[in-house]
This record gives C-alpha cells, sequence and structure tokens, in this order.
C-alpha cells in the first residue's frame, strides 16, 4: 500500500532556539488512520501543523521532504502550496469554541472553502452543507446553517467542524486532539462520528492524541512521539501486546485502568526518561555537526 503522505527526515526549529522536529518520518497510507502519541509537547500538533502549513512564523522548517499525493510540499511556492493542500487536505482542529469565526453564520463557514477555492457554485455548495450536517447526525441542518456559534453547544459545534473538514471530500485529514474540550460522554459520540466518516469517505486520517485509549479505538498504526523524536512506529495490536521502545512501554504503563479503580498511578519511571534524553542529546550532535 503506497503512501499518500510521506514524511521524510523533517527538521524544524524555533528560530533562535532549540530543535522541535527532530528528522522525523512516516507514512500515511491512503484511508489509514495513524495516531501521533505522546507527552505534552512532544511535537505531535507540530508534525500536522508542517504538513498544512499553518507552523507558526517563529518555527523554520530547516530539512526534510513533505510528500503529500506525490508532491513535495516544500518544494513549492506559498502559493502553490496553499492551493495544493486546500484541495486535498483539511483540519478537524482542537477547540470547537474558538475555532469557529462568532461573528459569522455557521452555513458559509462550512462553504466559504468550496466556493472560493475549489470554485463551487454556492447553491451546490450550500446542498453540500446541508448533507454533511445530516452526516453528522445534527437536527435540523437548515437551522443550523443560519445559526451562530454561541447558538450551538461545544458538542455540536465540533459536529460542524467534522462536517466543515470532510466537505470538500480530502484525502487527508489531520484531527488535532479534537475530543479534548469535551466532556466525556461527548468524546465517545465524536470518536464514533469520526470514525464513521473516515470509513464513509475513504480519508487517511492523521490522529493527534496523548490519550492511548483513543488510540485503541480508532487507529489502526501510530507512532510515538518524544521531544519531536520518533521513537517508534507500529501496528496498534503488536504496540499493545508488546511496545518496542522502553519509552513506549512506560507510557502505556502509565495509562490509568479504569476498570481496576484501586490500582495506583504509574509514572514514566526516571530511569527511561534519562535514558530517552540520552538519545535526544546523542541525535542532536550528530545533527549539528553534520
Amino acid at each position: 500500500m503506497s503512501a499518500f503522505l510521506s514524511i521524510r527526515n523533517l527538521s524544524a526549529v524555533l528560530k533562535g532556539g532549540p530543535p522541535l522536529l527532530r528528522s522525523v518520518s512516516l507514512d500515511v497510507a491512503a484511508g489509514e488512520v495513524r495516531g501521533l502519541v505522546g507527552e505534552s509537547g512532544a511535537g505531535k500538533s507540530m508534525i500536522g501543523k508542517a504538513v498544512l502549513g499553518i507552523l507558526p512564523r517563529a518555527v523554520e522548517v530547516v530539512e526534510g521532504e513533505i510528500w503529500l499525493d506525490g508532491v513535495d510540499l516544500l518544494r513549492l511556492k506559498p502559493t502553490e502550496r496553499r492551493r495544493r493542500i486546500g484541495a486535498t487536505a483539511a483540519l478537524i482542529p482542537q477547540d470547537p469554541m474558538t475555532a469557529l469565526n462568532p461573528s459569522r453564520r455557521i452555513g458559509p463557514q462550512i462553504t466559504d472553502r468550496l466556493v472560493d477555492i475549489l470554485g463551487w457554485r454556492r447553491a451546490a455548495a450550500d446542498a453540500r452543507a446541508l448533507e454533511l450536517l445530516e452526516q453528522v447526525h445534527i437536527p435540523d441542518p437548515a437551522r443550523v446553517m443560519r445559526a451562530y456559534p454561541h447558538e450551538l453547544s461545544g458538542g455540536m459545534r465540533q459536529r460542524v467542524l467534522i462536517a466543515s473538514a470532510f466537505a470538500a471530500e480530502p484525502k487527508l485529514i489531520v484531527a488535532d486532539e479534537p475530543t479534548t474540550a469535551l466532556d466525556v460522554t461527548v468524546q465517545k459520540q465524536i470518536l464514533r462520528l469520526i470514525a464513521q466518516m473516515q470509513a464513509r469517505h475513504g480519508t487517511a486520517l492523521l490522529f493527534v492524541t496523548h490519550d492511548l485509549g483513543v488510540v485503541s479505538k480508532i487507529c489502526g498504526t501510530l507512532s510515538v512521539l518524544y521531544a519531536g523524536k520518533v521513537v517508534e512506529d507500529a501496528d496498534v495490536r503488536d504496540f499493545f501486546a508488546a511496545p518496542a521502545h522502553p519509552y513506549s512501554a512506560a507510557l502505556l504503563a502509565a495509562t490509568p485502568r479504569y476498570t481496576d479503580p484501586k490500582a495506583g498511578l504509574n509514572p514514566v519511571p526516571a530511569s527511561v526518561i534519562k535514558a530517552v534524553d540520552a538519545e535526544i542529546s546523542a541525535f542532536d550532535r550528530g545533527w549539528r555537526n553534520g
């Protein structure tokens, strides 16, 4: 199965500061769901932003390749890169309470991309938006099209963002911790909905999360990150059966077991952190000297 998204030796730095991504390489095949997992600050969201061309201005990609549908995005001029990404990929952002423009109605926030980037007629775009709002199980989608974001709950707003992400039939979606801001019951609904939409549309999905429980439910493969470096790539079933890297094993062991309320918490041992920090330091020395 050939990769639809292929990242090769991607390194990024904070201008005037330390590395943020360290020679990241990973593949996502057409229709595949790959999880990006790790602690906060590991670089998960940074990878997704690099793919979508929305890195902060203070972050600079210093080497590597990002191949999307056979084209290295980093070799394109900015205008062509934006056009290609806009036609091929989409984002489900992390916080539904702030991701929508509060001063605009819901309908145009779904249809503008179809009209302005892909050249759809407004009537066709409106029909597509209504269809997608029905697919994400929003009652009375015509009313919601006319509503403002503040008139919807957090769960409803996240459903709107999912509909918007799938609107142009993208071949790749980056889901950046899309359930973090929601309560547990709504999280389950949203995860089930994303899985249903991904299966229906056959979209490749890069799913950013710190929750291994989420990975076990929605992902087929995963990459474990520490300090901007991939320390393990694995099939999800193989990972949960026998993680290969000591840090991955410690991270899995640290996951709370809700089935056993008397079980204590197992933080990642200091010895494991010391060892993986030594790996990172050795990589940085070799990278700078190279």
